[in-house]
């Protein structure tokens, strides 16, 4: 009955949500941050697409930069000289590198996607290499080459230069196969979602030099998860980050018992025996994220399905089926639910390659069309609500509210780390005296002025 009241609650402020949208959906009032590979400038605009800060690298990014709180800006990027990833910096505002470090190759070969985590560390989707030898032994077959598929790293920055690696978690330490009975990771594939086949073709594609081919990582605090999204494999996969590195190794440990195995996989059944082409939802999908704690779908999936139909594409919500712990269920035989996914927003948009969508405060979604040059804002209804072509590939745009931030930008004129009253009157003791504040210059445009009245006014209200 308890669980039956909480799914009504649950759907009841869904309705008026969607009927709060209805009446007053606009933009969102916030930052968009925009980096491209192989484009060294990151850009911070408005809404009226205003250059609020821009950082410019030596080497381009590997697709997707990140804010922090403190305003400090954490880089994936290439190695110098190099196309290859493995360099993370941190950068202030003002541009100053605090932090460069460079990840040894021979611990693997960083692509893609970042996830920082609360406590300052990040997370890397990394690739690793299997020889042939090695990949046959597993269970592989009928291929001849070296085998790369990914792993993940979590980094403890260190000083100005250093790293530790403080956990580490391997697709290889979890696949099985049903070819060869006197290997040790023998089984019937349909009994083992929590397990990847290593002769699953994902996308048809035999090619094993990028098997899995994980474009993006998102951690989710509340249950002490991962989630990646694999463009090969047309699905997702949730493990488990509270083991440590000897139980993500292993089947069991950890707070779900299920060591470093699957907690939960969703997108192509057919990948563990469990469905056929027309249970296949996602096709070549990017941006696979949680919906944050007190957004519209909390703890729901978001993702930007790249295939969804012939040269269309199309982003997607899947509601989260995790019991209040965080545990996934699924019946014999049966694939993961949902079916279906519970939202879609499809128009005239379509891109073959990264792209992205990142659910708003407001209820709003910001979608990246990368392939098309651009980035947009939609309501829940499906009202386009802004718009930007930025006139390069985006990999995947993420936009911040003022109060994200928690030093000058956030609106704490008088450093008492409240934004309330006190900031109004001293914001406006400022332009009675055409005195110039960088904490007053709340829009960051070089002046103090009514416009900054405005924005603090919404800061507060929000």
């Amino acid at each position: 009955m308890v669980k039956e009241i909480q799914v009504i609650l649950k759907i009841n402020r869904l309705i008026l949500f969607i009927l709060f949208g209805v009446m007053f959906s606009e933009v969102f009032d916030g930052l968009t941050l925009i980096s491209a590979k192989n484009n060294p400038n990151i850009l911070l605009v408005n809404n009226e697409l205003e250059l609020v800060n821009s950082w410019i690298n030596d080497t381009s990014p590997f697709i997707t930069a990140y804010l922090n709180s403190d305003s400090t800006l954490i880089i994936p990027c290439q190695i110098p000289e190099s196309e290859v990833g493995g360099r993370f910096k941190m950068v202030t505002w003002e541009d100053q590198i605090i932090w460069d470090y460079i990840l040894p190759q021979e611990i693997c070969i960083p692509h893609h996607d970042i996830a920082v985590l609360p406590n300052g560390n990040i997370l890397a989707i990394c690739t690793e290499l299997k020889s042939q030898e090695e990949a046959q032994n597993k269970g592989l077959i009928g291929i001849s080459d070296i085998l790369h598929l990914d792993m993940i790293v979590e980094i403890d920055p260190i000083g100005i230069d250093s790293a530790n690696i403080v956990w580490e978690w391997h697709f290889w330490d979890h696949l099985i196969q049903d070819i060869n009975p006197s290997l040790e990771n023998y089984g019937i594939v349909s009994e083992h979602p929590e397990l990847l086949d290593i002769n699953v073709n994902g996308s048809g594609n035999n090619v094993i030099s990028d098997w899995n081919h994980c474009n993006s990582i998102s951690y989710n605090s509340s249950f002490d998860q991962i989630i990646i999204s694999s463009r090969k494999m047309d699905e997702f996969y949730v493990i488990d980050h509270s083991t440590s590195i000897e139980e993500a190794a292993n089947h069991d440990g950890g707070i779900y018992d299920k060591g470093g195995d699957f907690l939960y996989r969703w997108g192509n059944p057919m990948n563990y025996g469990r469905g056929s082409i027309n249970d296949k939802i996602l096709f070549d999908q990017h941006g696979v994220d949680w919906i944050p704690d007190g957004y519209l779908g909390a703890g729901n999936i978001l993702l930007f399905n790249n295939n969804h139909s012939e040269e269309s594409s199309a982003v997607l919500e899947i509601e989260n089926v995790a019991d209040d712990n965080g545990f996934y269920f699924i019946y014999n035989n049966d694939s993961y639910l949902p079916l279906n996914y519970s939202w879609i927003y499809e128009s005239n948009f379509y891109s073959p390659i990264t792209s992205g969508a990142y659910r708003l405060p407001n209820g709003n979604t910001i979608i990246t069309c990368s392939a098309e040059e651009y980035i947009f804002e939609v309501s829940y209804n499906g009202e386009l609500e802004w718009q930007y072509h930025t006139n390069m590939p985006v990999s995947r745009a993420m936009k911040y509210s003022f109060n994200f931030f928690t030093n000058d930008i956030l609106g704490d004129i008088n450093e008492d780390n409240i934004v309330d009253i006190l900031d109004i009157v001293l914001l406006v003791n400022f332009i009675l005296s055409n005195e110039y504040n960088e904490f007053a210059d709340i829009n960051i445009d070089g002046n103090v002025d009514i416009l900054d009245v405005v924005q603090l006014v919404n800061i507060i209200l929000r």
